[in-house]
């Protein structure tokens, strides 16, 4: 029998790598935005991340098709609809705090168990609510806290859908394999992007200045840049996600739903060495309180990793 601490040494290493890479790809989410825009960056990225996904399946014995299609549907559309405003916030925002917003997850996941499955909360998962809350608010900065920043919001938003995905992972899809988990995703954002390119061929918006007009272009002719790092999106995001389930299956939830938090500061050193960036001294407090929050909720809980099926 192998030992569980190397096992778990092996787990920290899969979630760095998966950490590296995600907040490496998803930093060039403004280059991408700069020659195409979101609706078209989700088709093109399905296609890609769907053809490697079939190349794969042969020779790993991968199962695709799903026990039952309406439970992996419904949580494909909001997982889906929660990486349209991910993604949509990048373009914005940096990737730091972005994905500090989706860290709140596993504090919506406590408040819909509570509200809705009225299952209780105890006084430790309560604090770490309130810790999670308070990093959140500090992440967000004096613009969103003034109401003039939308964009601001938008990542806790996305917090929100994405803790609502994970219940449904639990309760609609237990019996479902993380492949067939994954290519629904991907299919569902595909859709999205084919209804937003659609909408917008057909009703053409005045495309925006600045980072806005990532959401408001149409389909447009697609560069050799745009096309580059789509697909080293695609392919970072099957990889990442990979190691991430591998990571789940080499070592218990609880700790590896802790080390997903080096996300974030792997996001903000990406974000500083690839644009010369940095956060503010506030910016770090609130991450780190959410990261608290996460390793609060995790030990006695041990809830699901709020972004193990995020690409």
């Amino acid at each position: 029998m192998s030992d569980p601490q190397n096992r778990t040494l092996a787990a920290a290493g899969a979630v760095l790598v998966y950490a590296s890479l995600i907040g490496f790809t998803d930093n060039y989410v403004r280059v991408i935005a700069v020659d195409g825009g979101l609706w078209q960056f989700h088709v093109t990225r399905t296609a890609m991340a769907l053809v490697l996904l079939l190349v794969l399946a042969v020779p790993f014995g991968l199962r695709l098709w799903p026990r039952r299609a309406g439970g992996v549907l419904a949580r494909s559309t909001i997982h889906g609809m929660a990486m349209l405003i991910y993604f949509g916030a990048l373009a914005f925002l940096p990737v730091a705090q972005v994905a500090a917003g989706l860290f709140t997850a596993p504090i919506f996941v406590l408040l819909i168990q509570r509200f809705v499955y009225a299952q209780p909360i105890g006084a430790w998962q309560a604090l770490a609510v309130a810790v999670g809350f308070t990093g959140a608010v500090i992440v967000l900065g004096p613009e969103a806290l003034k109401g003039a920043s939308l964009a601001a919001l938008l990542p806790v938003l996305a917090g929100a859908l994405y803790a609502m995905g994970n219940i449904a992972t639990r309760e609609w899809c237990r019996d479902e394999s993380a492949e067939t988990l994954l290519g629904g995703f991907f299919a569902m954002l595909g859709i999205f992007g084919m209804i937003g390119m659609a909408v917008l061929a057909v009703y053409p918006a005045e495309v925006a200045e600045g980072p806005a007009r990532f959401l408001t272009r149409g389909p447009v002719w697609p560069t050799e840049s745009f096309l580059w790092w789509t697909f080293v999106q695609a392919a970072g995001s099957l990889l990442g996600v990979g190691l991430m389930i591998k990571a789940y299956q080499m070592a218990e939830a609880a700790k590896v739903s802790v080390f997903e938090y080096v996300i974030l500061p792997a996001s903000a050193f990406w974000t500083w060495a690839i644009w010369g960036e940095t956060l503010a001294w506030y910016s770090w407090i609130g991450m780190a309180l959410i990261a608290l929050a996460g390793v609060m909720i995790a030990r006695p809980s041990r809830l699901q990793s709020p972004t193990a099926s995020r690409q």
